[in-house]
């Protein structure tokens, strides 16, 4: 027979909770974060606008200046937006997560028998669709305007490197939204750090027209590796970039998922 402390869903009921319930209570979580996508399609409009405006609007700027041609800029360009609108994804974890604490969402969730991290781990998993729309979307854009891959499968593996470290940097994003008051700090303070990491890279142009001071800075910059990572791979090529990708999307889970748990239960 069930306690008391069990059916009301106390902190002694939720440490008994098994790692097997506490995947599927993730999995439950994750679910509803994709029915508030599905009851209200307008939270995709950034992943589904920004690789319209970015290809178009980077590709009539900077096309000619280093491609000669729009259309001979594109294999250049892809990657490089293919990399920036999936990052620029996965600041949406934090906003999200700040704005459902705000509105006391966490609180009624504490009163339920399931495992405390459930809502935490079902919104970053359902955020894992807004990367997928965004890759899919930067690469049927491409497509259209006359980028052609000389390999559709490292393309393919590509995007799921992409959506990969897109995930890994939401749990930093996710640490900000439980640490800041405000969905508009985290924001403001997500795009104020995400900015100089996407655009003092190798995403939009040569690394070499740059100042020497920036050079230094794209050269290690973990943007400038994965986007190289994903041209190799759309070329067809395997090289050591994919390795240090996956090792810095690794690092980076490793790091800050205990520690924005471990946040988080303080703060929940």
């Amino acid at each position: 027979m069930r306690t008391a402390a069990e059916r009301i869903g106390t902190p002694e009921a939720v440490r008994r909770i098994s790692v097997s319930q506490s995947v599927y209570h993730a999995s439950t979580m994750a679910r509803r974060g994709l029915l508030k996508i599905k009851h209200n399609p307008q939270e995709l409009f950034d992943v589904v606008a920004l690789p319209v405006v970015f290809t178009v609007m980077f590709s009539s700027i900077f096309g000619g200046a280093i491609a000669g041609t729009v259309t001979g800029y594109l294999p250049i360009l892809i990657p490089g937006v293919l990399v920036q609108v999936a990052v620029a994804a996965s600041v949406n974890t934090g906003v999200k997560l700040r704005e459902d604490m705000n509105k006391g969402v966490f609180d009624r969730f504490r009163a339920l028998p399931i495992a405390r991290i459930a809502p935490l781990a079902g919104s970053l998993l359902a955020d894992m669709v807004r990367y997928a729309v965004a890759t899919v979307m930067t690469v049927l854009v491409g497509l259209a305007m006359g980028y052609r891959p000389a390999s559709a499968l490292g393309l393919f593996i590509a995007c799921l490197l992409v959506m990969v470290v897109a995930f890994a940097l939401s749990w930093i994003f996710a640490l900000m939204g439980v640490l800041m008051d405000k969905p508009s700090t985290v924001q403001g303070v997500s795009m104020l750090v995400l900015m100089p990491l996407t655009f003092v890279s190798n995403a939009l142009v040569p690394v070499s027209t740059m100042p020497g001071w920036m050079q230094a800075f794209a050269d290690v910059n973990p943007v400038s590796h994965l986007v190289t990572a994903v041209r190799e791979l759309a070329d067809g090529r395997y090289g050591p970039e994919i390795g240090i990708s996956l090792l810095g999307a690794l690092a980076v889970i490793t790091v800050m998922a205990p520690l924005t748990v471990r946040v988080y239960m303080r703060r929940t």
